[in-house]
């Protein structure tokens, strides 16, 4: 089980897929999920297994998760925020019309 190091208290909120999470500011999304028990952060394209981070340092993209609609964003490498919408990735990335990375 991934425990953090350290008391800091949790009081910033991110959602992902709607649900409130609680989050500690100057985490990455990666250290929230996992610290809040996500069973995965996306499934691959062309088996469907479930994938949660692997290295935590951005060289596998095992953590790859939707970021305020922009797919494919590495969660180990981006801090929360607070009221920062997250959502599980489903195999490829898809593209909205307007939305840049």
């Amino acid at each position: 089980m991934f425990r953090p190091i350290g008391s800091a208290e949790a009081t910033i909120t991110v959602f992902l897929d709607g649900r409130p999470l609680s989050a500690r500011a100057g985490e990455t999304i990666a250290a929230c999920l996992l610290r809040a028990g996500v069973p995965h952060f996306r499934t691959t394209p062309v088996s469907g297994a479930r994938r949660l981070p692997f290295c935590m340092i951005g060289h596998c993209y095992d953590c790859l998760i939707e970021i305020e609609g922009v797919g494919s964003r590495q969660a180990c490498l981006v801090y929360v925020e607070n009221g920062m919408r997250l959502r599980t990735q489903w195999g490829p990335a898809t593209i909205e019309e307007g939305v840049r990375p």
